[in-house]
């Protein structure tokens, strides 16, 4: 179960939705070499999805839609992220507002 260092692949993340002109901040630092990712999707400021990379029955590491559901309020997902961040203290959290969630998505969970 190969991956690189979690403070390189939020690297990579801001700067895949930099280039597309999208937006994309981390609101929690975890643990920069083995930190879980939590990416909370959203456009235009609605929430969209929840993703967390996690592995699979095989160990190979694929992204999962998780957490609150489309269209979440504010209160729930801080609710979620609060009780993420008591049982793993190590994640990181990084929102993005992108112009086509769909699309990133699906790009995102078939990709691994």
């Amino acid at each position: 179960m190969s991956r690189f260092p979690t403070h390189v692949e939020v690297a990579g993340i801001l700067r895949r939705i930099d280039a597309s002109g999208d937006y994309a901040t981390v609101m929690r630092r975890g643990d920069a070499e083995r930190g879980s990712l939590l990416l909370l999707v959203t456009s235009r400021g609605l929430h969209i999805a929840c993703l967390e990379r996690r592995p699979n029955l095989e160990g190979v590491l694929q992204w999962i839609v998780t957490g609150p559901g489309e269209s979440a309020s504010s209160a729930e997902i801080a609710d979620f992220l609060g009780k993420r961040a008591r049982f793993d203290p190590d994640s990181w959290v990084v929102e993005l507002d992108i112009a086509d969630p769909e699309r990133f998505i699906a790009e995102t969970t078939s990709s691994g």
